[in-house]
C-alpha cells in the first residue's frame, strides 16, 4: 500500500479554516488534520511528533500548514517549525494565514502584469499606497511590493499609529522600508492617493474605500486593485470580475474575482508542489508571489 500524503493544519485560532482544508484535500492530500488554538510554544513538540512518527524517506509525504489571521505569528510558527527539524527527519511547511499570502501574491502579480501591458512599467520604483494595510492581506502585499523595489505607503483607516508599528516591523524583519500614513478621513485618503501610481485596496469586506471623486482627482494613478467581493466593493465603479477595466481618471482596475482566480490557483499549486516535490519544501509569501507571477505571465 502506498504511504499516505498527510497534512497537519495548525492555527492559533479556535478553528482551522474550512477553505484551506478543502483546498488541501482537492489538491491531493489523503488526510488534512486540523489543530486549533495552537500556541507558538507548542510548535516544536507538534512538529517533532510529526517528523519522528515516519521514517526520513516519508518526510516528503508529510506536510505542516500554518493558518490563523496573523501574518507575523504564522511566519514565527514557520521559523519555529524549521528549527524543530532534526535532519534527516524533515517535512514540508507552508504558511498562508487567512489565505493572505496567496491573496496578496495574486494581487501584486496581477498589478505587475497590468502595469506592463497597459503602461510599460515595472514594480521597481512604483509609488504604491496600501489601503487596509493593518489587515493580513494589506500587510503581505506591502511587503511583497517593497521587496520588489516599489515605494510603498501603508495607509491606516484608524490613523497612523498601527501602520507605523507595522512599518517598523517590516523594516526589522525584511530589511525594506515602507512609509506609514494617516487615512482616517476621506480627505486624508485622497491626499495619500494623490501621490500614488498604484493602489492596493485590502480593507474589510463590504467597506467602500475609494470613491469616484477620489479616483478622478488622483491624476497619477495607473492601476487599482481591490480584494473585496462583498457589496459595496472597496472601489466605486470597479466590477469584481474586472481585469484592466477603465476607472475615473486614467487608472485601470482589477477586481476581487480576477484576483481570486489567481489566488485559488496559487494556493492549490503550492499544495500540489508540496505533494509532488521529491524533497521537503518550506513555503511562505515569497514563494506564493513567485508562483502567482508565473501564472499570470
Amino acid at each position: 500500500m502506498a504511504e499516505k500524503q498527510i497534512l497537519h493544519m495548525l492555527s492559533p485560532l479556535k478553528h482551522v479554516s474550512p477553505f484551506d482544508v478543502n483546498m488541501a484535500l482537492d489538491a491531493g492530500y489523503d488526510a488534512a488534520v486540523p489543530y486549533g488554538s495552537v500556541a507558538l510554544a507548542e510548535i516544536t513538540g507538534l512538529v517533532q511528533d510529526a517528523i519522528f512518527s515516519r521514517p526520513p524517506k516519508l518526510g516528503v509525504r508529510t506536510g505542516i500548514f500554518f493558518g490563523g489571521k496573523d501574518a507575523l505569528l504564522a511566519l514565527d510558527m514557520l521559523e519555529a517549525a524549521k528549527k524543530a527539524m532534526v535532519p534527516p527527519f524533515i517535512v514540508s511547511l507552508f504558511a498562508d494565514p487567512a489565505g493572505s499570502f496567496t491573496t496578496a501574491a495574486a494581487m501584486v502579480a496581477r498589478v505587475e502584469r497590468r502595469l506592463r501591458d497597459t503602461h510599460k512599467r515595472e514594480l521597481k520604483g512604483l509609488r504604491i499606497v496600501v489601503v487596509g494595510a493593518t489587515g493580513v492581506v494589506g500587510f503581505a502585499s506591502g511587503v511583497i511590493a517593497a521587496l520588489e523595489g516599489a515605494e510603498v505607503t501603508l495607509a491606516g483607516y484608524d490613523g497612523v499609529a498601527r501602520v507605523a508599528r507595522a512599518a517598523e516591523e517590516i523594516e526589522r524583519r525584511f530589511r525594506v522600508g515602507v512609509h506609514p500614513a494617516d487615512a482616517s478621513t476621506p480627505e486624508r485618503v485622497g491626499a495619500v492617493l494623490g501621490h500614488a501610481e498604484a493602489a492596493f485596496c485590502a480593507g474589510r469586506a463590504g467597506v467602500r474605500i475609494l470613491d469616484a471623486a477620489m479616483l478622478q482627482a488622483a491624476a497619477g494613478l495607473l492601476v487599482v486593485a481591490d480584494v473585496n467581493a462583498v457589496p459595496p466593493t472597496g472601489v466605486e465603479g470597479l466590477e469584481v470580475s474586472a481585469d484592466g477595466a477603465a476607472l475615473p481618471g486614467k487608472a485601470v482596475g482589477i477586481g476581487a474575482l480576477a484576483i481570486g482566480q489567481t489566488k485559488y490557483a496559487t494556493e492549490a499549486g503550492l499544495f500540489r508542489r508540496m505533494i509532488e516535490s521529491t524533497k521537503p519544501v518550506a513555503l511562505d509569501f515569497r514563494d506564493a508571489f513567485a508562483f502567482a507571477r508565473d501564472l499570470v505571465r
